[in-house]
C-alpha cells in the first residue's frame, strides 16, 4: 500500500509540472518605420501577439507616415482630407504640449523646410537658398494649426511631419496593447527608442539598455549601459544624419524652427528618460536644438524628465552631462 501511495504522489507531481507552463520571454524582431524593432515580453500563456502588433504598426504608419503617399498625414498635407484618427489626435496633442513648453523649438510644421534641406520624406536638392527657406518659413508655427472634433484646421501651405515623435509613439502603442493583455514584464525598442515595464525574467533583474557611442563612421558601439525601471527613453543624435556641402561644412538634421536653417551645435547626442516614449522622443529632439544651457534651466521645472548629453569640447574631446539624476 505504501508503494502504491508513493507512486501516486510521484505521478501527481509529474502531472503538476506538465500542467504548469514555463513563463519565458517571447522575442519578436523585424523591420518597421524605416528601422527595426525588438520586442521582449513575458506572458503566462506564452501567447504570440505578432499579428496584432504588426496590425498596430500598420495603423500607426497609415496615420502618421509622410513616407506613405496615401497615409492620413500625406493626404492632409495635400489638403485632400482634414479628419484624422485617434493615433493622429494623440500625437498632435502631445506635440502641441511640447511646442508650448519649449516655446516653439519643437515644431512639427517645420516639415517642408526639413524636406528642402533633403532630410525628410520628399527628395529635393540640397538647398541653402535664403529665398526658398523664407518662403517656406511663412507656414511654420504649430500655433497656426488647430484640432476640433477630430478635424485639423490649418493653412493650405502648412505641412505637418511627426517623424521626431512618431517612433516613440509607436513604442507606446505597443506598450499599451501589451498592458491591456495584463503583461507586466516587457522591453520594447524601435530604432533606439525604448520603453520597459517590470523586469527581465530570464535574468531576474531590471532591464538593461545601452547608449550608442557617437561615431561618424557608421559603426555602432555601446558608450554607456544603464538600467530602466517602468519608464521610457529616447535618443536624438546628430552624428548619423547630416549633410556636407561642397565646402565641406557639416549640417545637422535638427532644423532651427526660428530660422529654417540646420542647428549649429556641439551636442552629439542627447538621451531623455520620461514616463512615456512619445514624450521622451519629442523632448530629445527639442533638447538638441535648445542647447545645454537652456535645457539645464528648463529641467529645473520638469522633474519628470531626465537627460544625458554627449558633446564635443572645444578641443574635440567627448564630454558628458547628467541632468535630473539620469541613471549612471
Amino acid at each position: 500500500m505504501k508503494k502504491l501511495s508513493l507512486v501516486l504522489v510521484i505521478l501527481l507531481c509529474i502531472s503538476c509540472k506538465e500542467d504548469k507552463k514555463e513563463n519565458k520571454l517571447i522575442k519578436l524582431t523585424g523591420p518597421v518605420f524605416g528601422t527595426s524593432f525588438n520586442i521582449q515580453y513575458a506572458d503566462d500563456e506564452n501567447t504570440d501577439y505578432s499579428k496584432q502588433i504588426d496590425s498596430l504598426f500598420n495603423n500607426v504608419n497609415q496615420s502618421l507616415s509622410t513616407y506613405i503617399t496615401d497615409s492620413d498625414i500625406s493626404r492632409l498635407n495635400r489638403n485632400e482630407i482634414n479628419e484624422v484618427d485617434h493615433y493622429f489626435v494623440e500625437v498632435f496633442n502631445t506635440s502641441k504640449s511640447i511646442y508650448h513648453e519649449t516655446e516653439g523649438i519643437f515644431d512639427p510644421t517645420i516639415g517642408n523646410v526639413v524636406n528642402a534641406w533633403n532630410f525628410g520624406a520628399e527628395t529635393n536638392k540640397f538647398l541653402t537658398d535664403s529665398t526658398t527657406i523664407d518662403s517656406l518659413m511663412q507656414f511654420v508655427g504649430l500655433n497656426k494649426v488647430g484640432l476640433k472634433n477630430n478635424k485639423i484646421i490649418k493653412p493650405k501651405g502648412a505641412y505637418l511631419e511627426f517623424n521626431a515623435i512618431a517612433k516613440g509613439y509607436g513604442v507606446d502603442v505597443i506598450g499599451e496593447f501589451l498592458e491591456s493583455k495584463n503583461i507586466t514584464n516587457y522591453l520594447l525598442e524601435i530604432g533606439g527608442e525604448i520603453r520597459v515595464k517590470g523586469k527581465n525574467i530570464e535574468k531576474d533583474s531590471p532591464w538593461k539598455v545601452g547608449l550608442d557611442e557617437p561615431r561618424f563612421d557608421g559603426e555602432q558601439s555601446v558608450f554607456k549601459a544603464l538600467e530602466l525601471k517602468n519608464e521610457a527613453m529616447a535618443t536624438s543624435g546628430t552624428y548619423r544624419k547630416f549633410k556636407v556641402d561642397e565646402n565641406g561644412n557639416r549640417y545637422a538634421h535638427i532644423i532651427d524652427t526660428k530660422t529654417g536653417y540646420p542647428t549649429k551645435t556641439n551636442i552629439l547626442s542627447v538621451s531623455v528618460i520620461a514616463p512615456d516614449c512619445m514624450t521622451a522622443d519629442g523632448y530629445a529632439t527639442a533638447f538638441q536644438a535648445m542647447g545645454i544651457e537652456k535645457v539645464t534651466s528648463f529641467l529645473k521645472s520638469h522633474p519628470e524628465l531626465k537627460a544625458y548629453f554627449i558633446y564635443e569640447d572645444t578641443d574635440k574631446t567627448l564630454k558628458t552631462l547628467n541632468l535630473n539624476n539620469f541613471p549612471e
